[in-house]
């Protein structure tokens, strides 16, 4: 989410037991995809057919992949039973054609066995019982506890996006299963607010005699605070007493809850008569189990993965820095004690990352705190009982303390000195901890370690190069077989098998951890589901051939960097012109914001219009925002910036920060097209001579600064683009030009990592070659 491969045994007995299990359940929407790299070279190679190739590291890795290997038991070759695997859930697929299940927690030598994954038991619990049932349990529990609503979030008390399985209560209660929706219950009524990634989805998900889709964004479609404003309304006339709103505070954030008690105000003081200051009522049921958890038998526990060091070469910067940069911020803001909730941001303060706690992202699960005289995290003692963890949390002197003592610790601190005030950013903290501090002593503001993490540092930077670079020697193997499967062999490919070798590909690269997050692998209409997950025995799995097209999203966490990249891919002889117009816009907004030079102090949503530009002019648009941060060897959705449509982000965009570009078009019921690539943020001198970044242009403009800094995209992406689905007639010269030379940089950099010859070194130098004009 070591650089060398992962050493794993599984015994024949284990294999035996988990297939007799296996055989019993039939995941309807999720498999975990695992696939094990064979034992000997030539095997690996008979398994990906004739495109499967070793693997070269860059020198500087090379040395220390050797160095690794050689420290296992004797007998272990590079790839001895290393394993690649995705991170949905399912079966396990050898080269020998066994299936098996695994656990995603595992060392060097062992690993755990598991039935299923966690998602999975997630996924089954929501299945299991049918909507009509779970929905009068909650209302049970409901009227017991006194309330007349109750609002079921996708968060956890992190407000993380992708969250462990013990916290999919959302998930759990609605059968719905994207990382982003709020589930609201009352007597009569059930309704899911999502945004637009999900509305096919959860069209296909909700049980639609019990549940309403909300559709969020949309006209005509109020905001939660406002539904339920209208809603005490209602209910105040109707019974003369307040609306009672249950929800559980330590997973909303404390924002939401100051909006929902000012749209109750509001509310009441537009209603005519003697009425209350108040219509309605938060009730936190404190000191009672989340009213889910009491209906939902068999909830997972709350995971407990250890911490791993992040080294210095890749963090660039040491905790004790860190530290004092952000103590020297809170004395400017006269803050007393910062309060840190989001889990990357802890991860990214004390220099670890963990495996396993939350689905392909490297972070695990605490709070920290930092005061003059103390920096403390609270975690569970397991994620810092590797020696080398607890010496690095000395060294750094950083306190230990349990997971559950930060409430009292933040009144503790209040109550130690009249003038003390904690700096605790609202929207990224949950309510449980923002209402235990008087607004005088609230100091809500982003908190210090969004802006340091969102702008990388040298060391972080050429992580994140690396990763690209070995990544795109990942996805020239994948294409070199997937072309081989499709066009040469003429069969047809699962999405699973498409997401199982892709995965299986980049986990032969060095230091490669987990995936960023869930392959999204689409044939034809799936492709316009923007967050599909496909899974074997779901009703939506495809195949692809030569008559579809295929959006492949996905991303690599390395030690030292993460990735993410889309590219629509159709083997077609003849395309549809109407599909290559539509993918050919969509590249030209891709280049339309690579090429662009801007000034500093420019907020994201400013260059939203040139990735849509081309597409406007045909009446079409695409209904997600262009561009997200992301983190270094962190979260793959990281902010504080964004380059959107929506106004409401005004981060300016920086020197350092990585985003991505991700324009795409979708049909629905026919297919969907992105384009993306990760793009760092570079100064502009007062001489540059370049409108691409990088790159040379055709007609090349000077920069001229008069005393302003300027700003321009470098690629971190490297990975061809197919040319043959380019309408050329409609890119200008300047485009083709940039194409080109995209492609130069792609085949000077990734082709050191393949071995002359190969099908992967075939496959890149063919895709790279200059585009025909004509």
């Amino acid at each position: 989410m070591t650089l060398s491969s992962l050493a794993l045994s599984v015994a024949a007995t284990t294999t035996s037991t988990t297939l007799k299990k296996q055989s019993s359940r039939n995941s309807k929407f999720s498999t975990l995809a695992l696939f094990f790299v064979a034992t000997t070279a030539s095997s690996a190679a008979r398994a990906f057919s004739s495109s499967s190739t070793p693997t070269f590291a860059p020198r500087h890795h090379h040395q220390r992949l050797l160095l690794s290997t050689s420290s296992r038991s004797s007998g272990d070759s590079p790839l001895n039973n290393s394993v690649i695997y995705n991170t949905r859930g399912g079966s396990l697929t050898s080269f020998v054609g066994k299936k098996i299940s695994l656990s995603r927690r595992f060392s060097s030598t062992q690993i755990e066995q598991e039935v299923v994954s966690e998602m999975d038991q997630v996924k089954e619990a929501a299945s299991k019982t049918s909507a009509a049932e779970k929905l009068a349990l909650m209302r049970q529990k409901m009227e017991e506890n006194g309330v007349d609503v109750y609002l079921i979030p996708s968060d956890d008390p992190h407000l993380s996006e992708y969250v462990p399985a013990a916290y999919m209560r959302r998930g759990f209660l609605t059968d719905f299963h994207g990382s982003a929706g709020t589930a609201l219950v009352t007597k009569d009524a059930a309704y899911l607010w999502t945004d637009s990634r999900y509305f096919n989805e959860a069209t296909l998900r909700l049980d639609a005699d019990h549940w309403t889709l909300m559709k969020q964004g949309q006209p005509k479609v109020p905001t939660i605070p406002k539904f339920l404003a209208d809603l005490a309304t209602t209910h105040y006339t109707a019974n003369s007493k307040p609306l009672k709103v249950g929800m559980d505070a330590y997973v909303h954030a404390a924002s939401f809850a100051k909006e929902l008690n000012e749209a109750f105000e509001g509310a009441a003081k537009d209603m005519e008569g003697d009425v209350p200051a108040t219509i309605a009522a938060i009730d936190t049921l404190d000191g009672k189990q989340n009213l889910v958890d009491s209906i939902w038998e068999g909830r997972p526990d709350l995971p407990k993965n250890p911490f791993r060091v992040h080294p210095m070469k890749y963090a660039g910067m040491t905790v004790q820095d860190k530290v004092a940069k952000i103590q020297s911020e809170m004395t400017e803001k006269k803050a007393t004690m910062t309060v840190f909730s989001a889990l990357d941001d802890i991860a990214y303060l004390f220099n670890v990352r963990c495996m396993g706690d939350v689905e392909t992202c490297p972070i695990g699960i605490a709070y920290a705190t930092i005061s003059k005289d103390e920096v403390a995290i609270y975690c569970d003692p397991e994620k810092v009982a590797p020696a080398d963890v607890s010496e690095h949390m000395k060294e750094a002197g950083v306190t230990i303390k349990p997971y559950g003592d930060i409430v009292s610790d933040i009144e503790s601190h209040l109550s130690a000195g009249k003038k003390n005030k904690v700096w605790l950013d609202n929207g990224r903290s949950n309510y449980a901890l923002s209402r235990v501090i008087p607004e005088a002593a609230l100091i809500d503001a982003q908190n210090p370690v969004t802006a340091m993490k969102g702008c990388k540092n040298e060391a972080e930077m050429e992580g994140m190069r690396q990763a690209h670079i070995v990544d795109g020697a990942a996805m020239a193997h994948f294409m070199a077989w997937l072309e081989n499967a499709i066009v040469v062999e003429g069969r047809t490919v699962s999405e699973v098998e498409v997401d199982e070798v892709l995965t299986g590909f980049r986990a032969k690269q060095p230091g490669f951890k987990e995936v960023s997050f869930p392959t999204i692998a689409g044939v034809g209409a799936n492709g316009a589901i923007v967050h599909y997950r496909a899974a074997e025995g779901s009703d939506l799995l495809k195949y692809l051939d030569r008559t579809q097209p295929i959006l492949i999203d996905s991303g690599g966490q390395y030690e030292y960097g993460t990735t993410d990249v889309t590219r629509t891919w159709h083997f077609a002889e003849n395309p549809d012109e109407e599909f290559r117009e539509l993918y050919t816009r969509v590249l030209k907004g891709n280049i339309g914001v690579d090429s662009m030079i801007f000034p500093e102090n420019t907020p994201g949503f400013v260059l939203d219009v040139f990735a849509r530009k081309a597409l406007w002019e045909i009446g079409k648009d695409y209904g997600h925002g262009t561009g997200h941060g992301v983190g270094a060897a962190l979260n793959v959705h990281e902010g504080p910036h964004s380059i959107s449509p929506r106004w409401g982000n005004k981060e300016v965009l920086k020197a350092g920060m990585v985003t991505s570009n991700e324009p795409g078009f979708y049909d629905d019921g026919n297919f969907g097209i992105r384009i993306e690539n990760l793009l760092e943020i570079l100064e502009v001198s007062n001489s540059d001579e370049a409108t691409n970044g990088e790159e040379p242009a055709t007609k090349k403009q000077k920069v001229a600064a008069e005393g302003k800094k300027f700003l321009k995209f470098g690629k971190l992406t490297l990975i061809p683009i197919q040319k043959n689905l380019i309408k050329v007639e409609i890119m200008t010269e300047d485009e083709l030009d940039w194409l080109d030379s995209y492609h130069q940089e792609v085949l000077q950099k990734v082709k050191p990592l393949l071995e002359e010859g190969s099908p992967a070194m075939e496959w890149l130098v063919k895709s790279c070659e200059p585009i025909k004009r004509d």
